[in-house]
């Protein structure tokens, strides 16, 4: 029965989705992936680590436990893994020299993540790019605000289709004249 998002195989660790937690999972090892089933239903399907001691940690499967503890943070043991870019390092170190207690920058940060994890990761990342390079700091609102803006320029409102009927009728004239 599985007790936290991550799961041991072959001496490596897997994150799972969090969902998943006080189930049993089967696991399935294969050359070059690893798969974890739930209920006859492939749950998750990752590149398979070679050697011992490695970790493949995916930050959409955590987020939503680790808001809910942001302490736990700063001692979670693969971290590292939580950084899914360079942009999201440079926000995390950006919102540590801003002056914040540690807390609050991890919770800030954690946040980023979760919105990455809401949203697209890709929009997150650039929204988090363009305000370091305006000297912004690149909060979750801040970054959300410009990702919305941002996606309400990107869709064109669009009109209702112009239908003539007379063509229809002009078709179905021509399929009766040829006795069809």
């Amino acid at each position: 029965m599985l007790s936290s998002s991550t799961i041991r195989v072959r001496e490596n660790s897997y994150s799972v989705p969090s969902r998943l937690i006080g189930r049993t999972l089967h696991v399935r090892v294969y050359e070059r992936t690893v798969q974890a089933w739930f209920a006859g239903r492939c749950e998750l399907t990752t590149d398979r680590l070679l050697g011992r001691g490695g970790a493949r940690i995916d930050y959409r499967h955590i987020i939503f436990s680790m808001l809910r503890k942001p302490g736990a943070f700063s001692r979670y043991r693969y971290r590292q893994e939580l950084f899914p870019t360079l942009a999201f390092r440079r926000a995390f170190d950006a919102l540590h020299a801003d002056g914040r207690d540690d807390r609050k920058a991890d919770l800030e940060y954690l946040r980023l993540l979760h919105l990455a994890a809401s949203t697209m990761e890709h929009d997150v990342e650039a929204a988090i790019e363009l305000l370091l390079d305006d000297g912004v700091l690149p909060t979750s609102r801040a970054c959300a605000a410009l990702i919305g803006s941002q996606q309400a320029a990107q869709h064109p409102a669009l009109l209702p289709p112009q239908v003539d009927l007379h063509d229809y009728d002009r078709l179905l004239q021509t399929a009766a004249e040829m006795g069809g």
